[in-house]
């Protein structure tokens, strides 16, 4: 058994021995889902960080880097911009809110600002997407373990989904906060470490260089498939992604948010950078891989020495299991919450909700490892998800937090008509995404206008109503 290994198994069992300890303390469903509403700002930061820095994030961003060049930037970078929107204004609001009425997922708040049919399709949609998300992280951490031992996919996702889901169940929001806290000073540590020697190695900045031919390969701005389009997929998915919203949930107060969040966002701008400036290097050192996605694998494991190489993998292994968490957690309280307790059993006590989420979480890890299977790539399964987070929750959500005057009729128009605009889009450009406009922000345009023309036409059939 190779050094890489047998440090990242070791790793994986005490994330999962302190996730189990944790576990001890969570003897509620409150416990579970928002972790007694007790978190200060430095275990929000903590798991904030550590869920929005994952396999999209690391190795996704890296192998876009080793593709498109600098303009990679944009992945993560749009992910911090919308955090700073969360931080500032979405999230002490909707922290509030949830407080105030015992909110515990974004179901909670639909039903309470519209009623229980936009909780019910918004529940089934996440369903779909948020594994869609985990098989994501899931084949990140096959990327990884193939590139050390040459484990095949499967085996990889096995082991990935194992970890995640064991520390998870047991302790929900609070065993991940903590278990985060560890993933984030590793992983930060890690790829700052990381970043400085294989800098060096290449012979600085000015020793990265693309593909032959390759125009526009330091382009902030725009290169190849990547650049500022991503905002439109990623920014409003980090304003209202459930994941996030039910952290929030989790804040003792809006300052632990503002301070949190904000220091989260901070983050991700500047860690933005890394992913892809490694990628690039990894383009110059190893110009034939046969997936872009294996950039910073095969970076860590044949560039770096054995233990500094370690330090690495496990740094991207924190960013994948601390994302799969996230993920099994919207899982689990949707179906949990608002699912079994709003719709099939309504007179659950604490303990069945409790049993049932964790029991949720079981199975959609298991999903989560057979989609893994068949997505071809990290970002593209990611993609999936963040387009249908921001096209059905980004008017819902924002429209329920600041205009009164939005009801039901508003909020369902809304949502199926920014999955029909979303769907039309990429049936009109073939699937890829391209066109004057991305796909996922004609879906916004179109869930805004329709919710704002069903809010036009409302007084006329009030009106028309009376006078039946």
């Amino acid at each position: 058994m190779n050094l890489h290994l047998t440090l990242l198994l070791v790793y994986s069992a005490l994330q999962v021995a302190l996730g189990l300890w944790i576990g001890r303390r969570v003897k509620s469903a409150g416990d579970f889902f928002v972790a007694g509403r007790g978190l200060g700002p430095g275990l929000v930061f903590a798991t904030f960080v550590a869920a929005n820095i994952g396999a999209g994030s690391t190795v996704g961003a890296a192998g876009l880097g080793y593709r498109d060049g600098l303009s990679a930037w944009w992945w993560v970078g749009s992910a911090g911009v919308g955090s700073l929107v969360l931080g500032l204004a979405v999230g002490p609001r909707i922290r509030r809110l949830a407080a105030a009425h015992d909110l515990r997922t974004v179901g909670d708040f639909l039903e309470h600002r519209y009623d229980r049919r936009v909780r019910a399709v918004i529940a089934a949609l996440l369903w779909v997407g948020t594994l869609a998300i985990l098989a994501g992280q899931l084949i990140a951490m096959s990327e990884i373990l193939s590139a050390v031992v040459g484990l095949p996919r499967w085996v990889g996702c096995l082991v990935g989904g194992a970890v995640a889901t064991t520390y998870f169940t047991a302790g929900g929001l609070l065993a991940s906060a903590w278990v985060n806290l560890v993933q984030v000073t590793v992983k930060l540590f890690g790829f700052s470490l990381a970043l400085i020697l294989v800098l060096s190695r290449v012979g600085g900045p000015s020793g990265i260089h693309g593909p032959a031919g390759a125009d526009g390969y330091w382009n902030f701005w725009s290169g190849g498939g990547s650049g500022w389009r991503y905002l439109a997929l990623l920014a409003p998915a980090f304003i209202v992604s459930p994941g996030l919203l039910q952290k929030v949930y989790g804040a003792r107060d809006d300052r632990a948010v503002r301070i949190g969040v904000v220091g989260n966002a901070l983050v991700l701008l500047l860690f933005a950078f890394v992913p892809p400036v490694l990628g690039m290097a990894a383009r110059t050192l190893h110009p034939d891989l046969p997936r872009p996605e294996q950039a910073l694998p095969t970076l860590l494991t044949h560039d770096l020495s054995p233990l500094v190489g370690s330090l690495g993998l496990a740094a991207v292994f924190s960013a994948e299991l601390s994302s799969a968490d996230a993920i099994l957690f919207m899982l689990a309280t949707s179906l949990s919450q608002d699912l079994y307790r709003r719709f099939l059993k309504p007179s659950a006590s604490e303990g069945d909700v409790l049993n049932v989420a964790r029991a949720a979480a079981v199975t959609g890890g298991a999903f989560g490892v057979v989609l893994a299977l068949v997505a071809p790539t990290v970002i593209a399964a990611l993609s999936i998800f963040y387009s249908l987070v921001s096209v059905s929750l980004f008017v819902p959500v924002l429209a329920g937090l600041y205009l009164r005057k939005t009801g039901t009729p508003e909020a369902l128009a809304a949502i199926a008509a920014g999955i029909a605009g979303l769907v039309a889009a990429q049936l009109g450009t073939g699937g890829g995404g391209g066109g004057p406009l991305p796909p996922v922000l004609v879906g916004l345009a179109a869930a805004a206008a329709a919710g704002a023309l069903s809010l036009a036409v409302r007084p006329r059939r009030a009106a028309a109503s009376l006078s039946r």
